[in-house]
């Protein structure tokens, strides 16, 4: 049986047979302006059946991609635990729980939330190709400081508080601090989305939570507000859909992301995270790094490093550093 990722794949290419190309392009390129947008909103984004379908086949890609990152990340800092519940709040069509069922397998409890219905009629959809989530529960409910989530392992919040205001974005991450062991929230790569996601890591630090990932301590963020912004890179395959959009021929894209993945569990967090991409010069290679001393610092590994000279040329942006010390 095809993974999820492929099986995602194959759906959405299915879905997307059903839709006239300019119609789904034009309904993308209003979708890219809200989601990338900074406006917050209490009204639902996707209106109609064909909005949801144009923003599937668009979005839960990339986002599955970016969430499936973070996740890799944050279950690399927690070797022995798989979640036995997941909550997806704003999940939209579901893309997150996807990327769940990618990363640990197995089937658990899964309910997504969000307040657009056609997302939530076309995710359940979607997932009756995959048997993971042919029980999940699609629940609609609007996204702010009214939200009520009930006890959960795993709490997954992507590409939603661009959506809300400051308050409701302060509630949402406080009610999933609440309930949850751990919560992963994933944002636009953009110093706004940094910006976004640095304000929720240090709600989660207040509510007692442990940063497992990308970040090797729990310390204040280095980076001085303003001046540079964290974020990392997932490849993605285009679609026919993408590149009529973007009028592009290459295959691929790559979406950018920032992330915080904080757990009340026990954490192993990488020693020190690869923060920019990797610089190969002749001879060496130049690795700037987040370090566990709560410093950014630049590395340089050369021929005369052996092993870890050939390590640092397959590192990749958002790998841990050194290998095998994650």
């Amino acid at each position: 049986m095809n993974d999820p990722a492929d099986t995602l794949r194959a759906t959405l290419a299915d879905l997307v047979d059903g839709l006239p190309p300019r119609q789904a392009a034009r309904a993308v390129e209003r979708l890219i302006a809200n989601y990338r947008g900074d406006t917050p909103t209490d009204a639902p984004i996707l209106r109609d059946r064909a909005d949801v379908v144009a923003y599937a086949a668009y979005r839960m890609p990339a986002t599955f991609a970016a969430v499936r990152s973070a996740l890799t990340a944050f279950a690399e800092a927690v070797p022995d635990w798989v979640p036995g519940s997941h909550l997806d709040v704003g999940g939209g069509t579901g893309a997150a729980t996807w990327a769940v069922s990618d990363t640990w397998g197995g089937t658990r409890p899964v309910t997504v939330l969000d307040w657009a219905e056609p997302a939530l009629v076309l995710g359940q959809e979607i997932a009756a190709s995959l048997p993971a989530l042919r029980e999940a529960r699609w629940r609609r409910s609007r996204i702010g400081a009214a939200l009520d989530i009930e006890s959960v392992d795993l709490v997954t919040v992507s590409y939603v508080l661009n959506e809300l205001t400051g308050s409701d974005r302060a509630a949402l991450v406080d009610a999933a601090a609440g309930a949850a062991r751990a919560v992963v929230i994933v944002e636009a790569g953009t110093p706004a989305g940094y910006a976004r996601v640095v304000e929720a890591r240090d709600r989660l630090i207040a509510a007692g939570f442990r940063v497992a990932a990308p970040c090797p301590h729990s310390a204040a963020c280095p980076i001085e507000a303003g001046t540079d912004w964290c974020h990392f890179a997932a490849r993605v395959s285009r679609s026919s859909l993408h590149r009529q959009v973007k009028s592009g021929s290459l295959a691929y894209e790559d979406e950018k992301f920032s992330y915080v993945a904080a757990t009340r569990l026990p954490v192993e967090p990488a020693a020190s995270r690869v923060v920019r991409r990797p610089q190969i010069r002749k001879g060496q290679v130049l690795l700037d790094l987040c370090a566990s001393d709560e410093r950014l610092r630049r590395s340089t590994v050369t021929k005369r490093h052996g092993d870890l000279y050939k390590a640092a040329r397959d590192a990749a942006w958002g790998d841990p550093w050194p290998p095998g010390e994650d």
